[in-house]
């Protein structure tokens, strides 16, 4: 049986919650083979799906993504608010009857929230993985006890999420999201095959802690950064926080690997949560983005330089404003 697990790409808690259904799958088939296939997806504009993520599956699920209205998915959890994007999505979604497809934009991680789901809806409990369901937690709602947790990558699963960051080559990210399952956290980081991408990223990551020390622009309580014309790059976006605790929101723009150019937009997750007086979601919605309330994106086009700059400066007036 072939199954296709579509996930969000370069994210801990997308190759997590693709780790977990793995293991959910295998549950439920039980000693039937699988042919699972982990097939990352990337935000961009419209519909961000391919024939391709669908043909040939005898299931097909999406985690930690946009949802999708093409009748080759089976199955789908996410918690991100902008979940449903494209004209008809959310009601196609609500009409649903088949009992295998969820969404709850309160929960603070999809890899959390598939564990439980499964486990009240199915009877299948994942809790052997707990070390994975617990940092897809932490990391996704970014519940660090410091921004030095975030930004200084100690911690064992802390090197994954840089690994899973970094990684392009398919098969080795199928790899990776299968010894998640096997491995623990300790072990599996300190694999050569882990550490050989892991390493010049996290040297490239305090190449990045430096630039941004010059380049931020605070004001109001709102950092703002472009480093566009800097080279591509995979960036932390709990850098400006490290730097300046008292920052409220961080808004940047930067060009990234995969060929286009992103704007981030977050809250400062060590502030009182009541503080936050906008969700960043819906202002990134209206460019073509979206993600949580309290952080969020957008992917542009290289063609789309002067639409990224709008909506850093637009953005950055909302969030300096009154609320």
């Amino acid at each position: 049986m072939r199954v296709h697990v579509l996930h969000h790409a370069r994210c801990f808690d997308g190759a997590a919650s693709a780790a977990l259904f793995a293991a959910f799958a295998r549950a439920r088939h039980g000693k039937e083979r699988l042919d699972l296939r982990f097939l990352p997806k990337q935000h961009r504009q419209g519909d961000p799906f391919d024939d391709g993520d669908f043909e040939g599956a005898d299931e097909a699920a999406i985690v930690d993504f946009r949802y999708s209205q093409r009748p080759g998915l089976s199955w789908y959890f996410d918690h991100h608010r902008s979940a449903f994007q494209l004209p008809g999505d959310r009601e196609h979604f609500e009409a649903d009857t088949s009992g295998q497809k969820f969404h709850d934009p309160t929960a603070p991680s999809c890899t959390g929230y598939l564990a439980r789901v499964v486990h009240e809806q199915f009877g299948v409990d994942l809790s052997a993985h707990a070390e994975l369901i617990r940092w897809g937690e932490i990391i996704d709602s970014a519940d660090f006890a410091t921004p030095e947790v975030a930004v200084l990558y100690e911690q064992p699963a802390m090197h994954l999420a840089a690994w899973i960051q970094t990684a392009s080559d398919p098969e080795a990210i199928a790899g990776f999201i299968e010894a998640l399952l096997t491995t623990p956290f300790e072990r599996l980081a300190k694999a050569d095959w882990v550490r050989a991408l892991v390493e010049p990223r996290l040297a490239s990551h305090r190449e990045d802690i430096e630039l941004l020390r010059r380049r931020v622009e605070v004001g109001a309580g709102v950092c703002v950064y472009d480093l566009v014309d800097d080279g591509p790059r995979v960036l932390s976006h709990f850098i400006p926080y490290y730097l300046d605790p008292s920052i409220r929101y961080s808004i940047g723009a930067y060009a990234h690997p995969d060929g286009d150019l992103r704007l981030s937009v977050g809250f400062n997750p060590w502030l009182a949560p009541e503080t936050r007086r906008h969700d960043l979601a819906q202002l990134c919605e209206a460019h073509g983005g979206g993600g949580h309330p309290f952080v969020a994106g957008a992917a542009f086009a290289l063609s789309q330089r002067a639409d990224l700059d709008r909506a850093v400066q637009g953005i950055a007036s909302v969030l300096r404003g009154p609320a």
